[in-house]
């Protein structure tokens, strides 16, 4: 945990090796859901499909997925705690879901604040494949707000990623084989069209 507090401050995010072992990799996977949605752009009513900017489809996680998924989310409090405890930034919530990409499926380059609404400001994401190999492709391309390129990341199961929403614009390149992982935000609570914003 250290580690990861001092990349926060000095780089603004933080590549996390065998954040789990392979047997919880394992566990993870096995909560895979069966039912996916067509990932969307947007949050609440501004929310669309648009399929020439991301293709992958997702499922958001429930503790009642599985005590995996329950372990997952008790790591995520850990880390927002010791977040808050070092940087102040008030993170409340954690909201997250997994992402499937199939053969050749994309997501451009994007920011993951909302025009407008900013409340996300720390991001994970989380790998759960077996035996990537280059071939396969499908990297996390990481960019700084200058649009240049910082980190390419291949999608190796057990590794984490942790960094600021706001500064870091990435993509995730086309890939060559079916890909899994679990993208998560640390929010704060704000408010919106005059009502409070909170994640559910």
């Amino acid at each position: 945990m250290n580690k990861l507090i001092d990349a926060l401050a000095t780089d603004g995010y933080y590549i996390w090796d065998d954040f789990l072992s392979e047997e919880e990799v394992t566990q993870l996977r096995d909560c895979i859901p069966d039912n996916w949605k067509k990932a969307r752009i947007g949050r609440n009513d501004d929310v669309t499909r648009i399929e020439s900017i991301r293709s992958d489809k997702i499922q958001w996680l429930k503790p009642a997925m599985g005590q995996p998924i329950a372990n997952y989310l008790s790591k995520m409090e850990e880390i927002r705690q010791e977040v808050n405890r070092h940087f102040f930034l008030g993170l409340f919530e954690y909201e997250a879901h997994f992402a499937k990409y199939e053969k050749g499926d994309f997501y451009q380059k994007h920011l993951d604040c909302f025009k407008g609404n900013e409340n996300r400001r720390l991001t994970t994401v989380f790998y759960m494949n077996e035996s990537w190999s280059e071939e396969d492709a499908g990297e996390l391309v990481v960019y700084d707000l200058n649009d240049k390129e910082i980190a390419t990341i291949p999608p190796r199961g057990g590794r984490l990623l942790v960094f600021l929403s706001e500064q870091f614009p990435h993509e995730v390149l086309p890939t060559n084989a079916q890909r899994f992982s679990i993208a998560g935000w640390f929010r704060i609570n704000g408010v919106r069209d005059n009502l409070l914003d909170i994640a559910s």
